[in-house]
């Protein structure tokens, strides 16, 4: 260890010891702007959550945990040994790219702030929030298409244009880093969830779809950077004289196998979210058309009960004589099945 000193600082070089695994945990920086954003979000949400406490009213706990899980992760990944390192290894800015811009929004996401923030609310205030998330804008943002070239293009845009070495010699843009990847993450997982409110709902099958083409751009990416030939930001890791640790090009390969492979992984919580997400709304939404349907024949139920003692018959009448369809004829979907005609 004194040796690799000794040889760091005749080469000029000012940064952070050899990485080790244990960096992960005793390693730390501070991160004030990404502290700040936590410490304003987890205390509103805690608000939030004091406020329906008092009205008597449920939330999930599940979701209040996921929310500051994704705060947690946010601090870990800019603040312990994955942020001292970041603007020194290619492989440790491709971690923290992948889980800022994939887990840390996805979890905030999964916490529904949005929805607290509605709910908390006064009604004057709720419905403001609402009419907001109704506007154009909001609709364009969280279109499909758009909200998932928010998630797509990003890390191409970093990895090939000057964003990236301006992200490793600039702090400022450093900061913007870790806090841009974040919201572009919630622009796409926001929408695709649907548990806060939405402009207009899609089916989450778009999400399944989009989940697979973010898969195959993943891999493509790790390809070009493993195998295309081109060293990202070289000028700027040749002139950083690292002396310890792999060649800048090995770096950048281990980096790229990083981006393939724990993009995908980490794709797995959102589908096994989005899987659930449909199978809680298939349950509500048969919940909601069983009761529609026990009203209707409860009221086709009374009223030939009611027909029946008018003529005096005695007798109970059945439902459909008094105009009760069973919905499958009426459903669009099915009714041809039957030969019902539309």
């Amino acid at each position: 260890m004194q040796s690799t000193a000794v040889l760091a600082e005749a080469a000029g070089y000012h940064g952070p010891p050899p990485w080790q695994w244990a960096d992960l945990a005793t390693s730390w920086t501070a991160e004030p702007v990404v502290l700040a954003l936590c410490a304003l979000l987890g205390g509103g949400y805690l608000l939030g959550l004091r406020t329906l406490a008092r009205a008597g009213q449920r939330w999930q706990p599940t979701r209040t945990l996921n929310f500051f899980g994704g705060l947690l992760l946010w601090i870990w990944v800019t603040c312990s040994g994955i942020g001292v390192y970041d603007r020194i290894l290619f492989t440790d800015r491709a971690v923290q790219v992948v889980l800022l811009l994939m887990l840390v929004p996805l979890l905030i996401a999964m916490g529904a702030p949005v929805s607290l923030l509605a709910e908390a609310s006064p009604p004057d205030r709720r419905e403001r929030i609402l009419r907001a998330l109704r506007s154009g804008p909001s609709k364009v943002l969280m279109f499909p298409a758009v909200s998932t070239v928010l998630l797509l293009a990003p890390p191409w845009l970093l990895y090939f244009t000057p964003w990236y070495e301006k992200s490793l010699s600039s702090g400022a843009w450093n900061i913007g880093l870790h806090v841009s990847l974040v919201l572009l993450g919630l622009a796409y997982f926001w929408p695709r969830l649907q548990l806060d409110p939405v402009g207009h709902e899609y089916p989450h099958l778009i999400g399944l779809v989009i989940t697979f083409v973010e898969v195959i751009f993943d891999a493509a990416l790790g390809i070009v950077l493993i195998y295309g030939g081109h060293i990202v930001a070289e000028h700027y890791y040749v002139t950083l004289d690292r002396p310890w640790g792999p060649s800048i090009a090995q770096d950048q390969t281990w980096g790229g196998n990083a981006l393939w492979v724990l993009g995908d992984l980490v794709g797995l919580p959102f589908l096994c979210a989005l899987i659930r997400r449909m199978i809680v709304q298939g349950r509500e939404e048969t919940a909601a058309v069983d009761a529609v349907l026990d009203a209707q024949y409860a009221a086709a139920a009374e009223a030939a009960q009611a027909a029946g003692a008018e003529g005096g018959e005695g007798g109970e009448a059945e439902p459909a004589e008094v105009g009760l369809r069973p919905w499958w004829l009426d459903d669009p979907n099915l009714k041809h099945r039957f030969g019902a005609d539309g």
